[in-house]
């Protein structure tokens, strides 16, 4: 087994290849000033571009995962023998590699680092990258449920705090953030993202990018981000992972690529090509995709990265011959790297030999990477990042941790709250029930690499620690996530027969949601509910609390409890956050991003449908109108919808004119009072439908969103402004376009709920 010690004499060694790469002749190149590219100008990259072999070239767009990982990436991507890692040195010292994912942090990459400075023939930095989703070692929520705090401006911070322990780690790059759009809650995915909605969907994309980025991608504490997956990934067949889209043109332009426009408008350095194909065409082959869009309509200058052998799937998936085949494909099409396939490393010097890909366009690609190098300072400094007392002392600092709790608190969503059961008083006695109530398990979430359980708040924990002193808190299992526990239920049933209140902890475990796990039925698993019911049966008091990566259709008992939180999966402070919104230390001020359905079989199912010609009238299903035979088609808890701990009441609608110019903005506002006794956060929330229009018009689109502080008693007048861009489609040729015409328009707290309501008319021109 390789030792993964550093030595002194490796750190030394670390020393001799810095002075190494300062008198490189490709130091000498790169270290000229330039504005665009940090130190190094296009001219410099070309004189190294000159002297590369094409086996070269084709390294330096080859990203493999690391042969020796770290965390969880140990077990998702293995070495395949014991000289796994040394072999992969050596591949990296011939140029055939340009970098590696997932491994362990400083001590991987200053040993692949220092051989590539000290012993390679061009002495190109090495990139390292990984999959910092929702945190580094100190974890945030996942993305849907961080996506639940409306706050943007949160989302930007937790980036910044998780670029900053990653680059102290050694990586330079994040494979994050993802903006794909989900309407169907059966996909896995739905976790990664910022759930159903255009508009929240794309301030949350810029956000993250920022985030990630910071001030100067040069800075130590930055890292290249990567807005994926490119495109439509979330609106796969059935919601099953990997399945092909099948969209029109005006629905992909409208919906899904809307959010990966605004992290690139943003700055995003790079875009990683999904593994879906759409209308037929994988998107790893996808030129239209991949150039004619995203180089050609809007200017973007990065690099694209396959996913996962993403390129060489497309055999598999009947759109390529064979590797080399699916080589040529992918790289015509626009994908500059590929990851972890190794078929350009393979492929494309001889395809270039042979005449099928312009050695120019291969350049090109090679520029862009090293461009991005450039960018992120590593021609300047190849240990930039790679710093092991640094990565040490960045790690989990307090003041990540206390963002933890705070992004953690703001995204729990309290979805119903009968006979203002919450928040608790701290002396209640207090049944805990639930599988989520094991320690060290399903507390962070999905697709976290580098963080551990072990270091996270459990639920016990914080409420322990919250009612410490006062009341007493006991703490049952009940069952297991999918099975049940040889006299659990017994003991849950007895544990809530001596309690006042029942905080019953269900929902999804971690393998339950994420990549690879889509789901048929969208509920609560039998072994689960089968505890809820029988936990009812004793009468007392039930506060769900939910642990969950996507919209549940929930069912029996914990639907009819008086009251549920949606707390997702929150990260390190899980136990302090949940607990804090319980007692009324801090107020819920989440709200949903996605839409929870009745029944499974809605989806999918998201607030912004059309009408279609017979929608069913308010009230009961009518016959021959649009309704399934066991539910309206609506929502259980819709998109928007989160309650406080206030009574918040909406005003009447104003709006500065009833006719809106077309070249003028309306005005439109209205009051909101707390006339509760306890502070609120409302999330005040714009939408407007057009009612007429050349292309058939959702029944409610949200346009902008305002979080409102109220204390008690207290009113404030939200306004938001439309302009005629705000009101456009994408009309019959698939360009966008308004149309005059009248249009509703809400200021609401969800997308079912009525709020402040008018109208107004935009002129013609």
């Amino acid at each position: 087994m390789l030792s993964q010690k550093i030595s002194r004499r490796a750190a030394m060694l670390g020393g001799g290849a810095i002075l190494a790469w300062s008198a490189s002749p490709a130091s000498a190149f790169l270290q000229k000033a330039a504005a665009t590219m940090g130190r190094a100008t296009r001219a410099s990259i070309d004189e190294l571009i000159k002297r590369m072999t094409l086996e070269e070239k084709a390294g330096q767009l080859t990203l493999m995962a690391s042969a020796w990982g770290g965390g969880i990436a140990t077990a998702l991507n293995p070495p395949t023998e014991n000289q796994g890692f040394p072999k992969q040195i050596e591949d990296a010292v011939q140029g055939k590699l340009t970098g590696v994912f997932n491994g362990n942090g400083a001590a991987m990459a200053l040993q692949m680092q220092r051989a590539v400075m000290s012993r390679s023939r061009m002495k190109i930095p090495l990139i390292f990258a990984a999959d910092v989703i929702h945190g580094h070692r100190t974890i945030f929520p996942v993305g849907v449920g961080e996506a639940a705090s409306f706050e943007p401006s949160l989302a930007e911070r937790t980036a910044r705090v998780a670029a900053f322990e990653a680059a102290g780690s050694g990586i330079d790059w994040t494979f994050a953030p993802m903006v794909d759009i989900s309407r169907d809650q059966r996909w896995g995915r739905t976790m990664e993202g910022s759930g159903e909605d255009v508009i929240l969907g794309m301030i949350f994309a810029a956000a993250r990018v920022k985030g990630f980025q910071g001030r100067s991608l040069a800075d130590d504490d930055c890292l290249l981000a990567t807005i994926k997956h490119f495109a439509a990934y979330g609106a796969a067949e059935s919601g099953l992972d990997y399945n092909p889209v099948d969209l029109s043109e005006r629905t992909l332009r409208e919906v899904y690529l809307r959010p990966y426009k605004a992290g690139i408008d943003a700055g995003a350095a790079t875009v990683m090509s999904s593994f879906n194909e759409i209308s037929g065409i994988p998107a790893n082959g996808n030129h239209w995709l991949q150039t004619e869009v995203l180089r050609g309509e809007w200017g973007f200058k990065g690099f694209i990265v396959s996913d996962y052998t993403g390129d060489e799937e497309m055999i598999v998936a009947g759109y390529a011959a064979d590797r080399r085949d699916a080589a040529r494909i992918a790289f015509l099409a626009g994908v500059d790297m590929s990851m972890q396939s190794g078929v350009y490393a393979e492929h494309l010097p001889g395809l270039v030999r042979d005449g099928l890909v312009p050695e120019a366009k291969v350049d090109e690609s090679v520029r862009r990477v090293l461009a991005a190098k450039s960018a992120v300072g590593l021609f300047d400094d190849p240990f930039r990042r790679i710093d092991l007392q640094r990565e040490k002392a960045r790690s989990r600092l307090p003041n990540a941790i206390a963002l933890a709790r705070e992004s953690a608190q703001k995204s729990i969503v309290m979805v119903k709250n009968e006979g203002n059961l919450l928040p608790l008083s701290p002396s209640a006695k207090i049944a805990l029930i639930g599988p989520m109530v094991r320690s060290g398990a399903d507390i962070n979430g999905p697709w976290v690499v580098y963080g551990d359980n072990a270091q996270a708040v459990d639920l016990p924990a914080g409420i322990r620690e919250a009612v410490k002193g006062k009341g007493s808190v006991t703490v049952t299992q009940g069952s297991g996530i999918d099975q049940p526990l040889n006299g659990g239920i017994a003991a849950a049933v007895a544990a809530a027969r001596k309690a006042d209140v029942v905080l019953l902890a269900v929902g999804e475990s971690e393998r339950m949601s994420g990549e690879a796990q889509s789901r048929t039925d969208i509920t609560i698993p039998p072994a689960q509910q089968e505890l809820a019911e029988a936990v009812a049966r004793t009468g007392k008091p039930i506060v769900v609390i939910l642990r969950n990566g996507r919209a549940l259709a929930l069912k029996g008992a914990i639907k009819n409890a008086p009251a549920i939180l949606v707390t997702w999966f929150l990260g390190s402070e899980s136990g302090h956050a949940t607990a804090d919104i319980l007692f009324g230390k801090v107020g819920p001020s989440g709200r949903l991003p996605i839409s929870f359905p009745h029944e499974s079989g809605q989806q999918p199912y998201y607030y912004a449908h059309k009408a279609t010609g017979r929608a069913n009238p308010p009230g009961p299903p009518q016959e021959y109108k649009t309704h399934f035979r066991e539910t309206l088609n609506e929502a259980l808890y819709p998109f928007g919808h989160g309650l406080t701990y206030g009574v918040v009441v909406y005003g009447s609608l104003a709006l500065s004119t009833p006719r809106m110019g077309w070249d003028d903005k309306l005005t439109i506002s209205t009051t909101l009072t707390n006339r509760g006794k306890r502070a609120a956060t409302e999330v005040a929330q714009l939408y407007i439908h057009d009612r007429v229009a050349s292309i058939t018009r959702p029944v409610r689109e949200m346009r902008a969103f305002q979080k409102v502080d109220l204390a008690p008693g207290e009113s404030k007048t939200v306004r938001f402004v439309l302009s005629r861009r705000d009101l456009e489609f994408v009309g019959v040729n698939n360009r966008w376009i308004a149309e005059p015409g009248a249009f509703d328009v809400w200021i609401a707290p969800s997308a079912q709920a009525e709020g402040a309501r008018g109208s107004f008319v935009l002129a013609a021109a």
